[in-house]
C-alpha cells in the first residue's frame, strides 16, 4: 500500500463543513467520491489535519489515504482534479512514510481570518469576508494580541459545543492584526486550536477595538476559564485555514 499525502485548497462557500454528512455536499465527501471513482468503486478514506465549519475556506489543508495503487504524483493530481468539483483543488500531491498522519502529525497551523470594515457592505467579498461596519481602533487591538500570545487555558475562547476531552491549554506562536486599506487581516499561528476558538477570539478582538473592553482584560478572560464571559462568535465566511506544519516534512 502506498501513502499518499495531498495538499488541498478550497473554497467552503458551498460546502457544509468538511466532515463528510449524510446527503449533505462537504470537502471530506468530494474527495472520497472522486477517489472512490479512481479505484474503480472501491472506498477510499481520508484523514485530514481537521476539519473546518460550513463556510470556512482553506488554502492550504492536508490529507492523507492509503491505496494499492502505484502511480507518479503528477498523475495524481491531474486525476483527482479532473474528477473535483471547481471549488475544491489538489495543490500538491507526495508520497510519505507509513508512519505519517495528517491529523496527529502537525506541529503547527496557521488560521487568518479577514473582516471588511467599510459603512456598507461589498457584495463581492460576502462569502470571503465578514463586514464590520464600525470603526476599529487598531492599536489597542494589536495590544489586545500581545496577551493572547503565549501558552494559556483557552476555554473562555471555545465553543461551549466542543467535544474535546482534557486540557484546554493551547500554545500560540503568533498572534497579529494589520489593516490595509479596509481590510482587516488577523493571523493566528499555533501549536493547536480548540473549536471555534478563532471566531472567538476575533469577536473579543473587535470588541476592544470599539472600546467595549480593555485590552488587558484579555488575561481575566482566560483566568475565567468560561465561554458565557465573552460575545458572539463571529460568521465563518471570513476564516481561511491557511497553512499546516508538518516537522519532518515541511
Amino acid at each position: 500500500m502506498e501513502k499518499v499525502k495531498c495538499i488541498i485548497s478550497y473554497d467552503g462557500s458551498q460546502f457544509s463543513g468538511f466532515q463528510i454528512q449524510p446527503k449533505k455536499r462537504t470537502v471530506q465527501g468530494a474527495l472520497e467520491q472522486a477517489l472512490t471513482t479512481m479505484h474503480k468503486g472501491a472506498h477510499v478514506r481520508i484523514q485530514a489535519s481537521g476539519r473546518t465549519d460550513t463556510g470556512v475556506h482553506a488554502k492550504r489543508q492536508t490529507i492523507h489515504f492509503e491505496t494499492p495503487y502505484s502511480i507518479p504524483k503528477a498523475n495524481w493530481k491531474q486525476a483527482l482534479n479532473t474528477l473535483l468539483p471547481g471549488d475544491l483543488f489538489v495543490q500538491d500531491v507526495s508520497f510519505v512514510p507509513d508512519s505519517f498522519h495528517a491529523r496527529y502529525d502537525v506541529m503547527e497551523k496557521e488560521y487568518r481570518y479577514y473582516v471588511w470594515n467599510e459603512k456598507e457592505p461589498d457584495v463581492f467579498k460576502r462569502n470571503y469576508a465578514y463586514h464590520f461596519r464600525y470603526n476599529i481602533d487598531m492599536a489597542a487591538v494589536q495590544e489586545a494580541c500581545l496577551y493572547i500570545e503565549g501558552t494559556h487555558d483557552f476555554t473562555t475562547f471555545s465553543s461551549a459545543k466542543a467535544t474535546t476531552k482534557g486540557s484546554k491549554v493551547r500554545t500560540l506562536f503568533q498572534v497579529t492584526c494589520e489593516k490595509q486599506g479596509s481590510e482587516v487581516e488577523f493571523i493566528f499561528r499555533g501549536s493547536g486550536f480548540l473549536y471555534n476558538m478563532v471566531r472567538i477570539i476575533v469577536g473579543v478582538l473587535l470588541d476592544v477595538g470599539q472600546g467595549r473592553r480593555k485590552p488587558e482584560d484579555i488575561t481575566a478572560l482566560l483566568g475565567k476559564k468560561d465561554r458565557q464571559f465573552v460575545g458572539e462568535t463571529v460568521p465563518p465566511q471570513g476564516l481561511y485555514l491557511w497553512n499546516v506544519k508538518y516537522k519532518s516534512l515541511d
